[in-house]
């Protein structure tokens, strides 16, 4: 991860001329931040949570589910680039051609070595600033996710699923969600080839 430190803030206008070269760059309080491209086993869960979300919203159209690279906008200074984002039917006025423009209804970050400290603590206190209702920082290294919700304008201490645990992803934006740690972590081991007959 690297950052631009100084006395000038970067805005969104700035950001839009970063040249794409395949990493991910954000915005954050005016800050340059880069993150190289992820990794194969990030790339794995990044598609089985998209997949058993949007298998879930065909059948409960609750919203929409969008993954990166998509910016979220959330004000000049902060320019987000989550690995999935969802926002409710409610909110879907905040969804541009461009990008969204707000502060969606969950955001999730799949950790790498590279941006643990990013994900889980300056991206953490940027998405509680705007009161993002639920944030989930996925873990390939523990099989764990975390899932901070915002209550009183604060993300209290996280609840932490554990795929030791067989645990089920739930939660009270998605009523009916019930999704297995299996899903997302066993999907994400390499595919085995079927042996000889």
């Amino acid at each position: 991860m690297a950052t631009q430190t100084g006395h000038l803030k970067l805005t969104y206008e700035d950001y839009r001329l970063i040249p794409d070269d395949g990493k991910r760059h954000e915005l954050i309080d005016g800050d340059h931040v880069m993150s190289p491209s992820p990794t194969t086993k990030h790339q794995r869960i990044a598609r089985a949570l998209l997949t058993a979300l949007t298998n879930f919203l065909r059948d409960h159209p609750l919203g929409e589910v969008f993954i990166a690279p998509y910016d979220v906008v959330l004000s000049d200074f902060d320019v987000v680039q989550p690995d999935l984002v969802f926002v409710t039917t409610a909110q879907a006025d905040i969804v541009t051609e461009a990008n969204i423009r707000g502060t969606p209804t969950l955001v999730v970050e799949i950790l790498s070595e590279g941006n643990r400290k990013l994900d889980e603590t300056i991206k953490r206190q940027r998405y509680e600033h705007y009161g993002i209702p639920e944030y989930w920082i996925i873990d390939p290294a523990l099989d764990q996710v975390k899932i901070y919700r915002l209550t009183e304008g604060r993300y209290g201490q996280a609840s932490v699923l554990s795929l030791e645990a067989n645990d089920l992803l739930t939660t009270p934006l998605l009523p009916n969600l019930n999704l297995p740690l299996a899903t997302l972590f066993t999907s994400s081991s390499p595919q085995q080839p079927a042996p000889p007959k």
